[in-house]
């Protein structure tokens, strides 16, 4: 595991707010926009955004078409499957419960890792975990501990769950690209074969969702917004320096970071709705730094 840089922490804080701002947006695109369609959409435009600067990857000689098994995994379990879930927990469960479950990302981090990719469980990255989702759970019950026993779980939470470990699997690929040259790849091309692959997957799952006669799309500006911040922000920014911080800090030490994405929303939430920040946000923040800065301490 590499060392912390403040490069490397920003390549991988960076991210985690604009996913915060992401679950703000697919909690208002409730009723305007269906999940798999806003996925659908999303990763659409994003394509289109980066094809004039990618379109080298769709050359016949590209190396895009000697592993593009590996691709049709990656572009499954990051772009295709994960913020589908994710808009599809939103539908049924609440902000709590479905940013909690997200909080146990760095415990099935450190599962996949040793069950497939035969990396050694270290005791300060278990103990870091635990202090991390400590503060996660602070900010989920606004300081009230007790509230976590009135947690009922429904389908959108089981969505999430799913959603979390497809993600640690993608985090894992991310970082052993094995006989593969995609790290020498210009960014945009690395990005767009991801892209692209799942958008292929995400408009395969869009036909479920028309079979099922669950598609809405609203044509309004509000809607088109959120279409244009989801494509940008959440997804060519935050994909962008997540790859990079991932392939420099390790996916177990990256996992430790996604925990600071609910307390960024709930410090955007609480910008929304006109409240200050409380003095537990404050805590958990100390915690959740605490964990990061505890599992990355040398032996």
């Amino acid at each position: 595991m590499n060392p912390l840089t403040p490069r490397v922490i920003f390549y991988l804080v960076l991210p985690t707010i604009l996913w915060a701002g992401n679950a703000i947006v697919g909690r208002l695109a409730v009723g305007e926009i269906s999940p798999i369609m806003l996925n659908t959409l999303r990763w659409a435009l994003a394509a289109i955004i980066l094809l004039p600067i990618g379109w080298r990857l769709l050359k016949s000689d590209s190396a895009i078409w000697q592993n593009k098994i590996r691709f049709l995994w990656l572009g499954l379990l990051g772009v295709g499957s994960y913020n589908a879930l994710l808009y599809l927990s939103l539908e049924t469960s609440t902000p709590i419960n479905v940013t909690l479950i997200g909080g146990s990302m760095p415990m099935w981090m450190i599962i996949i890792g040793a069950l497939f990719y035969q990396q050694a469980v270290q005791i300060k990255q278990m103990m870091g975990a635990l202090i991390s989702l400590l503060g996660v759970v602070i900010v989920l019950t606004r300081g009230d501990l007790s509230s976590i026993l009135d947690i009922q779980l429904v389908i959108g939470d089981l969505y999430i769950l799913l959603a979390t470990i497809l993600w640690g699997f993608y985090s894992w690929m991310l970082s052993r690209p094995g006989k593969s040259t995609e790290r020498q790849w210009p960014w945009a091309e690395f990005l767009l074969a991801q892209v692209l692959f799942g958008v292929f997957w995400s408009t395969t799952f869009l036909g479920f969702e028309w079979a099922a006669d669950a598609v809405v799309f609203e044509f309004t500006e509000s809607t088109i917004a959120l279409l244009i911040f989801v494509a940008i922000a959440p997804s060519l920014i935050a994909y962008r320096c997540w790859g990079l911080g991932v392939t420099a800090a390790g996916p177990a030490m990256a996992a430790f970071f996604a925990n600071l994405i609910p307390l960024f929303t709930a410090l955007m939430s609480a910008a929304l709705l006109g409240e200050p920040p409380e003095l537990f946000h404050g805590l958990a923040f100390v915690l959740i730094v605490t964990g990061i800065v505890f599992s990355s301490l040398k032996k």
